[in-house]
């Protein structure tokens, strides 16, 4: 078994670490300033949050951190978490210039965090100046990526903003599924701190069945949805309830409050997107000396990241391909998973190649542990307390430019509408449903 002292040590090892001043101001330095005034930096264009990545890191080679950071701010409240855990490798950073010239790109993701960190840990940091009261009021049910955006930018614009959320911190994903090596817990309670300064009012610690909230509901003028998607997506073997079998949420969550799981030596993950490599990855951190995710379909087909693919083959996470569990072995707990291989036939409706078993192919992988990262379910039973509401393959129906559900009270952005894309989408989508609820609180007053 890993020991303790190993998996606290392991956990504080940053996928992205801090850099020292003298590296952000020798890292801004290398920066082209594309862009100007008649066109946008491919840099800004690839970031759903529209920073101006020349700016701040002109700003930062400048010297001067509080322009850099108030640039990053004016785009995306949540800068400082985005710049841990955005896949910046296929988004701003993939655009940089210096990367198609076969250089190093910028290292964006680094120099926004240097720039936010410093603000978010001053005495009073500041994000924006809050507009007069408008003296109207908006609920945001969910306090993760989407909800807190939301919350602060129609805080800014003046309005009354109280968010709901189950859990008793703030970040949703971000604190509670999202691996640690990415992000633990800063920035997180800073930047709730600086939204509460803006105006931002958080009850956190209650449901939205609570009668509080449902009250603070009824009487708003309007609501933002930002409960994300649902628990992990239920899908039974034969074994499910041996000890050592773990969904991927309650696993990462283990981790990041503070009681990680006793995982042994071996340790199988069961699916292919970012949330399999995040677990997997976790466990090679926590001792495990054997991690292999098991994938039905081919390197090709994988939905993670193909850098995060590369990076957790580093880290020594073995992948085995075109196979699929059958069911889990064991007497009094996990021994071992046998699994069959697959082969691929035609296109889904997706255009994904079906996955189908060969028969006789049947092999048992040895195993202490195993985590099932398959998914997480929609939200559905929405519809079982909002009228009017509607989804459409799992994902909560919206209109695209304005989030606004077919009720009309009602907008949502995030996973709930998304099915779970980055958590710098889902700051964009709070941020336009925040426009669209000021201007539609306008027509309506």
């Amino acid at each position: 078994m890993a020991s303790t002292h190993h998996i606290d040590a392991a956990l504080t090892r940053e996928l992205r670490p801090p850099l020292s001043p003298e590296l952000a101001l020798l890292e801004a330095d290398r920066c082209l300033g594309c862009g100007g005034p008649y066109a946008k930096a491919p840099c800004t264009l690839a970031c759903p949050a529209g920073i101006d990545v020349p700016g701040f890191v002109a700003a930062l080679a400048d010297g001067d951190v509080e322009e850099a950071a108030q640039t990053i701010f004016a785009e995306n409240l949540l800068g400082g978490t985005c710049s841990r855990v955005c896949p910046v490798e296929v988004l701003c950073q993939g655009a940089c210039v210096l990367q198609h010239e076969g250089r190093e790109p910028i290292a964006i993701g680094s120099l926004q965090r240097y720039a936010t960190d410093a603000v978010l840990t001053s005495d009073e940091p500041r994000l924006r100046e809050r507009a007069p009261a408008t003296n109207r009021s908006v609920a945001v049910i969910g306090a993760g990526p989407s909800g807190m955006v939301c919350a602060g930018e129609l805080a800014a614009l003046g309005h009354k903003v109280i968010v709901f959320d189950e859990h008793d911190e703030v970040g949703g994903l971000v604190r509670y599924a999202i691996a640690p090596y990415r992000e633990q817990l800063d920035p997180l309670p800073a930047e709730a701190a600086a939204l509460t300064a803006l105006g931002v009012e958080f009850r956190l610690g209650t449901p939205s069945s609570a009668p509080d909230a449902l009250e603070a509901i009824a009487g708003a003028d309007a609501v933002f949805l930002g409960v994300g998607l649902g628990a992990d997506t239920n899908v039974p073997y034969p074994g499910d309830d041996l000890p050592g079998v773990w969904n991927s949420l309650p696993f990462i969550e283990a981790i990041k409050t503070g009681t990680p799981p006793r995982i042994g030596r071996e340790v199988v993950v069961i699916g292919g997107g970012n949330t399999a490599i995040d677990v997997a990855c976790e466990a090679i951190r926590m001792g495990a000396e054997l991690v292999t995710i098991v994938y039905r379909r081919t390197r090709a087909e994988i939905p993670a990241y193909a850098h995060e693919v590369a990076e957790a083959e580093a880290e020594g996470v073995r992948f085995l391909w075109l196979a699929e569990p059958v069911r889990f072995l064991g007497t009094h707990r996990l021994d071992a998973v046998e699994c069959r291989l697959m082969s691929l036939g035609e296109p889904d409706e997706s255009g994904r190649r079906r996955p189908a078993p060969v028969n006789g192919s049947e092999f048992t992988l040895p195993a202490d542990t195993v985590i099932k990262a398959i998914g997480q379910r929609p939200r559905t039973e929405l519809t079982d307390w909002i009228d009017g509401i509607e989804f459409d393959h799992g994902a909560l129906k919206i209109d695209p430019e304005t989030g606004q559900t077919s009720n009309p009270r009602f907008f949502a952005g995030g996973d709930v509408t998304n099915r779970g894309a980055s958590v710098v989408e889902a700051v964009r989508e709070g941020k336009l449903a925040a426009r669209a609820i000021d201007r539609w609180l306008s027509c309506t007053s």
